[in-house]
């Protein structure tokens, strides 16, 4: 029980990868509030130690309120993991819409602005603190037809290390976590318009993997545990490849 007494708050928990996040935080231990925009989504997560938000990232007050709510319930907030994000069906660049290259940077990039600005708040009054993004090793390694998707994976790394030197001062850490394709419903929606989604998951993404499969959401749940607990207290600012090799 790792981090038993911790109280973590987890954005995109109805997704594959968050509920993997959720149920290991809990396993070890920690009061977890999921938050996601369906909080249906988020039903399979019952736990006495689980409170689950619906609400938009994106909606400043909603999220204010969220956070102001598991501190008032708890008295602390030690760790922010931010697993919220959305994928792009490969296109070339002239068949993305403007409002598609919007959306993936308000999703994928402004949320983490917002919800790390409401973290922070109240980390700084107890000079600790972690926050984990999750983004993307397409990040470093691109994949052709992708752009908006890995501008903004690319943003949310960016902004994660611009905000490690900023509260470093606080004790607070952000560290990233750069996934390789990972084996959730959302693997499939990177393949082109009309390609096979298990095919593609197959022949286009676990291929390219040279430890010779998909990374699983326990892969990346573990190492979320690794960053927020007391293990890394002097890791900040760090980029954490999850990704079978897919980054070499």
């Amino acid at each position: 029980m790792e981090l038993e007494g911790k109280v973590i708050l987890v954005t995109g928990a109805g997704g594959g990868m968050g509920q993997a996040i959720v149920r290991k935080l809990l396993a070890e231990g920690a009061h977890v509030a999921g938050i996601d925009l369906s909080e249906a989504a988020m039903a399979g997560l019952d736990h006495e130690r689980f409170t689950a938000v619906g609400a938009d990232v994106l909606a400043e007050e909603a999220m204010a309120e969220a956070f102001a709510a598991v501190h008032e319930a708890h008295g602390r907030i030690d760790s922010l993991v931010n697993a919220v994000g959305i994928a792009q069906a490969a296109a070339p660049i002239e068949d993305v819409p403007l409002s598609q290259w919007r959306k993936l940077l308000e999703i994928n990039a402004t949320a983490l602005f917002i919800t790390s600005k409401e973290a922070v708040r109240y980390m700084k009054a107890r000079r600790e603190g972690a926050i984990v993004t999750i983004a993307s090793i397409s990040a470093v390694r691109p994949r052709p037809g992708l752009q908006a998707y890995i501008a903004s994976k690319g943003a949310a790394e960016s902004f994660s290390r611009a905000l490690a030197i900023e509260v470093a001062p606080y004790g607070i850490r952000v560290n990233t976590i750069h996934p390789g394709p990972t084996d959730t419903g959302m693997l499939g929606q990177f393949a082109a318009s009309g390609t096979d989604a298990e095919q593609a998951k197959k022949e286009i993404f676990a291929d390219s993997v040279p430890l010779g499969r998909l990374v699983k959401p326990d892969d990346i749940a573990d190492s979320v545990i690794h960053l927020v607990s007391d293990r890394t207290k002097m890791m900040t600012g760090a980029v954490l490849h999850v990704d079978g090799g897919r980054g070499l």
